[in-house]
């Protein structure tokens, strides 16, 4: 065999260097040189776009863990005759090239490498196509002694021989087993051609089989009766098999019938047993729902019939503890749908709710006559209240421990029936109301009787004083008695609020502004219900039908009372000491306004002087207690209002008939036309001249009576500077409504200006 470009040990380091720049990372199992083309002829002017290129064809494995690969390279020659870099690979699009090489023997010894490298990678052979694999092991088989030789002889150390004598002997041996081969060597061995005339040897096998087929042939005909006779046992064999089918497709049909009965058997069998098993768990289901709301005969006494005295309290609460549980158990959210819409689910819960609305109107009703029981033995025992020289403080530990009896059964019926609240807290604080009200009498006359005054129609505790009435009360003593009355009515005031707060079931945790409830219809009925509590205690009152002058002395005293309160609750009971705050300050100024209309003539006057001193004398605590800010504000506003009713009513007086006339001016202009009122009567230009020296003359005089009015009928001598300053600014606004007025009605008039008028005001 001639030596083949394969065997080329320094053609493959060549390639190894170019491959992987002799690092020794990919090891050469290969290489052969080849001529490369596109396989383009027949084409005329094409021939020398694709001659064939000599190319080196190389094959390489690399060994990465445990893991190996082969790679197949392209490499080409340099201008020099010198390999270099890999041949660019071109688009699909192109016809793929062609590798031709020098001989059959090249091709076969890339093709066998390439096939046992794929079974020792892969772990088995590739299909191949266009090529007689026997051919191929024949041919390894003759060449494999031949190629060892060459290897050895040129260099018996180099492995990359070896490991391709291994491949080809290991190829060989995979593509043909060693039985195969011996039958093979054997079968040859009868022929007297050798193994290599391939085409002669095709030719004699089939010369043979063509004569095996007609020595079958001539046996056949020799042997006719004995085929007639397997022919017609062949027929009575097919009527066998016919008549055996029939029966089978009896059988068949009856065997399906059969089954279908048997499955339709078994599925009744299968309904039956799983409705009896289901039969048996929803009786037990049932068993147990039935237990579950069965109403013990314990509770059903307490809930329908038992008494609520004090000894039965605790079988009421048990009883309560269990319609609540059972009735929540039968919510609809709770239950499994299918129990849900169940008929009898739906009665049980209307018989608890039934019981349950008994329950709650028998509770309500002991509970309404058990308040006002409790309240009437201690109004008709004279031993709780203050009496003639003994002052007695009021406690209601024993009323509260009485009440807290109940406190877990109201818990139950808020649960139940949150609706039945309402009247239970009216009549509770109905009662309380009254007890508060009979133990501040009491408490206040039996402290007024041990008050020496030298004036007894003139004391703090009864009415006002007026302006020209003088006191001669010791001022300390009756401090003191008010300092006592706070100290004892505050305290007592904001610890029933906190009490009905919490016994009455309201949704607050404390009555700290931490912990305030942030619910405002909560709020809203725990406010309106505090206001029926503590309605009618009014520690002063003022005769009515008295004429009143001056600053109210329950203005400053609630200035006093606001204080001492700030100080005692220390920031706690913000709520409580807040809702005081809006129910006295709101029985204040509607005291104030009736007082006011007492006399009407004077009614604005009260009222500013009033407004204005609860101004001045809350005006530190506004700034850090935003109810009494709030209310501040409210005495502000009426405040400005008084003053602008009182300055516009001293203006009208001295200025009458300027101010009736501008009014005639502006209703006339709603239905004449303005240059046609001075022809109306009593509206010329003359009229006008008449009515500016009527109003005009004298003007500083009238000046200083409008002032004088000012100075009369005011008390509080510090409110004229600034009642003066609104009483100019309102006439000069008005009058200068009028300028405007006559300028538009009469242009060719002159009447003094606003600037003239604003000279003679500041004169004075």
């Amino acid at each position: 065999m001639a030596r083949s470009s394969a065997d080329d040990l320094e053609l493959r380091r060549a390639c190894e260097a170019v491959i992987d720049g002799g690092g020794g990372k990919q090891k050469v199992v290969l290489s052969i040189r080849v001529a490369k083309s596109r396989g383009v002829w027949g084409k005329a002017g094409k021939l020398g776009r694709h001659m064939a290129k000599p190319r080196v064809l190389a094959l390489t494995t690399k060994a990465k863990g445990q893991r190996t690969k082969a790679f197949l390279r392209v490499l080409k020659y340099s201008s020099g005759g010198i390999l270099e870099g890999f041949d660019n690979l071109r688009n699909q699009s192109v016809a793929p090239p062609q590798w031709t090489m020098r001989n059959k023997d090249d091709r076969n010894r890339i093709l066998l490498c390439i096939l046992n490298i794929c079974k020792e990678i892969l772990g088995r052979i590739p299909k191949v196509v266009g090529i007689d694999i026997v051919e191929m092991a024949l041919w390894a088989k003759e060449n494999t002694t031949a190629v060892n030789n060459q290897l050895s002889a040129e260099d018996g150390q180099d492995a990359s021989a070896m490991i391709q004598s291994n491949a080809q002997v290991t190829v060989e041996r995979d593509l043909v087993s060693q039985a195969e081969e011996e039958d093979m060597e054997a079968l040859l061995g009868t022929y007297v051609m050798g193994i290599g005339e391939a085409e002669a040897f095709s030719e004699r096998l089939k010369r043979e089989l063509l004569a095996l087929e007609a020595a079958n042939v001539h046996s056949l005909m020799e042997s006719e009766s004995i085929i007639e006779e397997v022919l017609q046992g062949l027929e009575v064999a097919t009527v066998c098999v016919e008549d055996m089918d029939v029966w089978l497709g009896i059988f068949n049909v009856k065997l399906r019938h059969m089954r279908e009965d048997i499955e339709s058997i078994e599925s009744r069998n299968n309904k039956l047993e799983l409705q009896s098993v289901s039969n048996k768990a929803l009786i037990e289901e049932l068993d147990k729902l039935l237990e579950r709301f069965e109403i013990p005969a314990e509770h059903e006494a307490s809930l329908t019939g038992g008494s609520f005295d004090e000894d039965n309290m605790v079988k009421n609460i048990e009883a309560c503890e269990w319609l609540t549980g059972a009735l929540r158990n039968l919510e609809a959210s709770n239950l499994d749908p299918c129990y849900a819409r169940m008929r009898g689910i739906k009665e049980k819960r209307a018989e608890l709710v039934l019981i349950k609305c008994t329950f709650v109107r028998r509770a309500s009703e002991f509970l309404r006559n058990y308040f006002p029981g409790l309240v009437d033995i201690m109004l008709n025992d004279k031993n709780y209240f203050s009496q003639r020289g003994q002052l007695k403080r009021p406690d209601h530990a024993d009323l509260r421990y009485k009440c807290r009896i109940y406190a877990r059964l109201l818990l139950h019926i808020k649960s139940l029936d949150k609706n039945c609240l309402g009247p239970l807290r009216k009549a509770y604080c109905h009662s309380l109301n009254l007890l508060l009200r009979r133990e501040a009498r009491e408490f206040s006359n039996e402290l007024r009787a041990g008050t020496k005054v030298t004036r007894s129609q003139v004391v703090w505790l009864e009415g006002p004083i007026s302006s020209n009435q003088t006191s001669n009360a010791d001022s300390s003593t009756v401090s003191e008695a008010y300092s006592k009355m706070l100290t004892v009515f505050i305290p007592l005031l904001v610890d029933e609020s906190s009490f009905f707060a919490h016994f009455m079931c309201f949704d607050v945790s404390a009555l700290a502004p931490s912990d305030a409830c942030h619910d405002s219809a909560e709020l809203g009925i725990l406010n309106e219900c505090l206001r029926e509590l503590l309605d009618g205690l009014q520690i002063e009152k003022c005769e009515r039908n008295a004429r009143q002058m001056g600053v109210l002395p329950y203005i400053p005293r609630f200035a006093i009372l606001a204080s001492r309160m700030e100080q005692y609750i220390q920031g706690q009971s913000r709520d409580l000491i807040d809702q005081a705050y809006t129910k006295i300050v709101s029985i204040m100024f509607v005291a104030l306004e009736r007082t006011a209309q007492i006399d009407p003539k004077y009614v604005d006057i009260v009222l500013l002087e009033n407004y204005a001193a609860f101004q001045n004398s809350l005006y530190d605590l506004a700034n850090v207690v935003p109810t009494l800010a709030k209310f501040y504000h409210q005495a502000s506003e009426s405040y400005e209002q008084a003053c602008l009713r009182h300055v516009s009513m001293v203006i009208y007086i001295h200025f009458e008939k300027l101010f009736q006339f501008a009014r005639r001016v502006e209703e006339l202009m709603y239905n004449v036309a303005p240059e046609e009122i001075p022809f109306q009567i009593g509206m010329s230009k003359v009229d006008l001249r008449k009515m500016l020296k009527s109003s005009f003359s004298g003007l500083d005089k009238i000046i200083n009576a409008m002032y004088r009015k000012l100075q009369k009928n005011i008390t509080a001598e510090e409110l004229l500077p600034s009642l003066w300053e609104k009483c100019k600014k309102e006439f000069l606004e008005k009058y200068g409504s009028f300028v405007q007025l006559v300028v538009r009605i009469y242009p060719n008039e002159t009447v003094p200006s606003v600037i003239e008028m604003r000279e003679a005001l500041s004169n004075l």
